[in-house]
């Protein structure tokens, strides 16, 4: 599959937008892609310095740059991917609008008002490093540096591990972060879910009509929604282990089976499990902004009401951030309030300016 020239996105042989440049076919995402592509040839030059560059491609980003777009900001889009965690929600239920939608159903549905209704420039790439200057900030990816007046950061979250023995080595060979083409890799098999929020027992929904056992494995009670747990404990195959924590896991040349304890006691029970899904949170990927900002003891970013943060002209929205409640619902939401501060801080720098040179 080819890339888009512009924004580095993954794109097929059946879109509609291409582009013939000195006898080759080019092809990309969206017409503003397009535009942009053939407007930088007739000008010879490539932009680096918007208003507003906002990191991160998950729900709180999407939503903001969304808003930027119709709120007239010059801003730029730069994330590795889009969708975020978002895209490994196998079940997103009561988002405002649908009773139940997949996570990858909602990021397309997000990705096609950012590039076909909302434009926006966009790029598919690393940040490695983000500075402050005296005109705002600097962001650094592998293949160039991009300015901007004010910066949005929404980074999310990466999925936990247990930092057990066995855990690294077993990586894709028996222990998976639930993912869905993970499962098929455990057809027929007995396995082990760790974790006991709403996405470890979505996990189990799915891995019901595949594998053959499913031990649940919590170190407390159950925290998901009562309506999710009350549909995982119908499941005759569920076996659950609460109060239990992983210890080690073993195996060959592939996953064999994880040792649990009881908390308080010191024997150790061994569950002979091919399969091993681990969901026990998420850390904020707050580490681009730690050298601009004191996180909070959870590695968050503090922000106030309106997403700004301690630093001026530097704003933060959805999981990285402090807010209260990890749902996708609230990180849009966030997105959006973060873009609108963003605005109102950039209207206030342009008025400053008037005044300064009158």
């Amino acid at each position: 599959m080819r890339k888009d020239p512009v924004c580095g996105m993954p794109v097929d042989q059946k879109t509609p937008f291409t582009a013939e440049c000195e006898g080759k076919m080019f092809r990309f995402c969206s017409e503003g892609c397009r535009e942009k592509f053939l407007s930088d040839i007739i000008c010879k030059s490539t932009r680096d310095s918007y208003d507003l560059i906002v990191i991160g491609g998950g729900p709180a980003g999407l939503t903001a740059a969304v808003y930027a777009a119709t709120l007239r900001i010059d801003a730029l889009l730069i994330s590795r991917d889009l969708g975020g965690q978002a895209i490994d929600s196998t079940k997103v239920e009561n988002y405002m609008g649908f009773d139940f939608i997949t996570g990858p159903e909602l990021v397309d549905k997000f990705r096609h008002q950012l590039i076909h209704s909302h434009y926006i420039d966009h790029l598919i790439a690393e940040v490695e490093a983000v500075e402050a200057d005296e005109e705002g900030y600097r962001v650094k990816t592998p293949a160039a540096a991009y300015r901007a007046r004010a910066l949005l950061v929404a980074t999310g979250m990466t999925r936990r591990k247990l930092g057990i023995p066995g855990e690294e080595d077993f990586q894709r060979r028996g222990v998976f972060y639930g993912n869905i083409p993970d499962f098929s890799q455990v057809e027929g098999w007995d396995v082990a879910v760790i974790g006991g929020g709403n996405s470890a027992l979505q996990i189990v929904e799915n891995l019901q009509p595949v594998a053959g056992a499913i031990h649940l494995i919590s170190n407390s009670e159950l925290k998901a929604d009562q309506a999710v747990i009350e549909r995982a404990c119908r499941i005759p195959s569920l076996i659950r282990h609460e109060g239990f924590q992983a210890q080690v896991f073993s195996g060959d040349k592939h996953l064999s089976g994880v040792a649990i304890r009881k908390r308080g006691e010191e024997k150790m029970v061994e569950i002979l499990v091919r399969g091993v899904f681990i969901a026990v949170g998420l850390q904020p990927n707050s580490g681009l902004a730690a050298p601009l900002l004191e996180l909070n003891e959870r590695g968050e970013i503090p922000i106030g009401p309106d997403c700004s943060t301690s630093r001026r002209g530097l704003f933060a929205a959805g999981d990285v951030t402090d807010a209260f409640g990890k749902r996708i619902i609230i990180a849009a939401g966030e997105g959006a309030k973060a873009a609108i501060a963003a605005r109102e801080y950039l209207l206030h720098l342009k008025k400053r300016k008037c005044v300064t040179q009158s």
